[in-house]
């Protein structure tokens, strides 16, 4: 079923990525290059799906900043799916509850879309863009991850936006951050 259920959100992804313009296929953008995403506050061209979308990551991150792996959990959907760098997946909401643990104030979770894609039924889509984790090591020197995201977001029966699929992967390390050795 887990993997039934993966693949599925690989279908979705693909479909709704073909819902799109070609525009959708210039968002592979070199590090550091500016986003060639429309800007929903200038741009009165965005159609009202994205603006959602759009609407729900930032109320999303908004509350996670405020209350921490509390708030991130409680995004999900009961059969939802937390897809973390190096870890093995959180499947179901209460696999996410157990595992988002922090406190705001000893981890802070930060993210900004890129873009966003509704699908053509409205009540799919997804937002990806880039995020960054900052917390302090053990001697208290500061650590910050940062790395790119996708949400899938699920309208529920009840009216209500969850996530269904939460997934990131971490910056690739700088150049030659791969092979240093240890001071002697």
């Amino acid at each position: 079923m887990v993997q039934r259920n993966f693949l599925s959100s690989f279908i979705l992804i693909a479909a709704l990525a073909g819902t799109g313009s070609c525009a959708a296929h210039a968002q592979l953008l070199e590090p550091g290059a500016p986003s060639q995403a429309p800007n929903p506050l200038t741009d009165s061209t965005v159609k009202p799906g994205k603006m959602q979308l759009y609407d729900l990551d930032a109320r999303f991150a908004k509350d996670v900043a405020e209350r921490g792996g509390a708030a991130f959990a409680s995004w999900f959907a009961d059969d939802g799916v937390e897809l973390g760098n190096g870890v093995a997946p959180q499947i179901g909401k209460v696999a996410i509850v157990k595992s988002a643990n922090w406190s705001p104030k000893d981890y802070q979770l930060t993210w900004t879309p890129t873009d966003a894609m509704m699908g053509p039924s409205g009540d799919m889509g997804y937002t990806w863009g880039h995020f960054e984790g900052r917390s302090k090591d053990a001697n208290g020197n500061p650590v910050m991850t940062s790395g790119r995201y996708i949400t899938m977001w699920r309208r529920e029966p009840d009216g209500s936006w969850k996530v269904v699929l939460d997934a990131g992967a971490n910056e690739p390390a700088a150049a030659g951050d791969c092979c240093k050795l240890p001071s002697q």
